[in-house]
């Protein structure tokens, strides 16, 4: 680390991850073991994300209709956190009701800390409170790229082979130039935060969602404050989260500095808001915020425009392409911004969508990869692929071929699926085979 210091000679790296979430932490990891010289960037203080940063501690999904169709570095990571904390894994065998009981919970702590310990045993290195402000090519070598980062001390200047963008956002992939996608309508934000202190079963729902309903009418609160619905009263349903995932910031568009401070705001403005309006009712003089999570937790900014696009047509179907390199497993899961404020629609029995490795790569890129909520897809599957267990997949895919580009030397279109897959497949990913868990329903 001491040569990022060094201001005469910008150090070289095979491989830099931009952003230390659920794609980034596997994306470094499956880079650095296949033996390349890798760096990861991450603006906070600590890895994981959503899941840490963000509070939504229960990553998912990892199995579908009884199987198993995500492992490898992540799975890996999520299972260690919960086996060291003593902690019990969901049943999997079975497709429960509702698909939030198969995701696991696990310790923030804890977790942070074992993420930690797998980036430097795979040899990689981390910097943490940094971000990048531009990424250049390479004048003396067009096929690098050259990216001025921000740290504590100052500007310094890096040069790499390969780029993998997992800001969540395609902040970087923005920098360099390559095309974006916005939708019209972006599903609400989520602040979290764990409150306690009262008692669930004794208090009067009723009572609390009329008196909450006449707080907002006076121009005190606002309902989503307490829930997703725009236009009617659950406290309920906060307070049975204890505030975690419970409410939803709406209008705000987080890609930007400037709309990710409107949002960090709102959001704690949003829990004063909830924590005031209890302290009124019966029930809650030993109320507490006992945390807060350190950012607000976005679902939707903006999704490059890939090599190709991932249709909501295409996920729900379960289509598989030849360069499909990893599962996914969730519903669509459009958060809106009116009643009940999600759109849930469930996959039909026996469906394993997929995802394509030209999801992954921008248009006109050739060392240059994104992995986690900004690959290239539609609104509808966007809401379902950018969920944590397929970020972790689709990070440990872009460093294999990021890796694979490097020492190799040759660019990502022209890598051999077949060694993708291997090297996949060699550190416990699951690589989609046309038909395989459907025949495995039929048998």
């Amino acid at each position: 680390m001491d040569e990022l210091m060094k201001h005469d000679q910008p150090p070289e790296y095979d491989v830099v991850v931009i952003g230390g979430g659920s794609a980034g932490i596997c994306a470094t990891i499956q880079a650095a073991k296949l033996g390349a010289k890798t760096l990861l960037i991450e603006k906070s203080a600590g890895l994981g994300g959503t899941t840490t940063n963000g509070g939504v501690n229960f990553p998912g999904l990892f199995h579908a209709w009884g199987n198993q169709i995500i492992s490898g570095i992540g799975w890996s990571l999520v299972k260690k956190s919960v086996e060291e904390a003593g902690g019990k894994l969901p049943n999997f065998e079975t497709t429960p009701k509702y698909h939030h009981l198969q995701q696991v919970r696990i310790n923030i702590p804890l977790y942070m800390a074992i993420c930690d310990e797998a980036i430097l045993e795979s040899g990689a290195e981390i910097l943490f409170h940094t971000m990048v402000g531009s990424i250049q090519d390479d004048k003396m070598n067009s096929s690098k790229k050259v990216l001025e980062i921000c740290g504590k001390t100052g500007f310094q200047k890096i040069i790499t082979d390969t780029i993998v963008d997992c800001s969540a956002d395609g902040n970087a992939a923005y920098l360099a130039g390559y095309p974006m996608m916005k939708s019209d309508a972006q599903q609400p934000s989520t602040y979290s935060c764990q409150m306690s202190g009262y008692e669930i079963n004794s208090l009067n729902m009723e009572k609390l969602n009329q008196n909450f309903k006449t707080w907002v009418e006076e121009g005190n609160g606002k309902f989503i404050d307490a829930s997703w619905n725009a236009n009617g009263p659950n406290v309920g349903g906060f307070l049975r989260n204890q505030g975690a995932n419970a409410n939803h910031l709406t209008d705000i568009d987080g890609f930007s500095s400037e709309g990710r401070s409107k949002l960090e705001l709102e959001g704690r403005a949003s829990i004063l808001r909830m924590f005031r309006f209890l302290k009124t009712q019966d029930g809650f003089s030993h109320l507490k915020i006992d945390w807060l999570s350190p950012e607000c937790g976005v679902r939707d900014t903006r999704r490059i425009e890939g090599e190709m696009t991932i249709t909501a047509d295409d996920y729900i179907s379960g289509k598989v392409w030849e360069d499909s390199l990893c599962y996914s497993y969730y519903p669509i899961d459009l958060h809106t911004h009116g009643d009940g404020g999600l759109d849930k629609r469930d996959l039909v029995e026996g469906v394993y969508p997929t995802v394509s490795m030209r999801a992954l790569i921008p248009k006109g890129a050739s060392n240059f990869l994104v992995a986690g909520r900004c690959l290239s897809s539609d609104r509808e599957a966007h809401s379902a692929l950018r969920v944590q267990g397929t970020c972790m997949a689709t990070g440990q895919v872009a460093g294999a071929v990021a890796a694979l580009c490097a020492t190799e030397g040759k660019k990502i279109q022209e890598l051999n699926l077949a060694t993708i897959k291997a090297s996949l497949k060699s550190h416990g990913a699951i690589v989609p085979t046309e038909g395989e868990f459907q025949k495995n329903c039929l048998d």
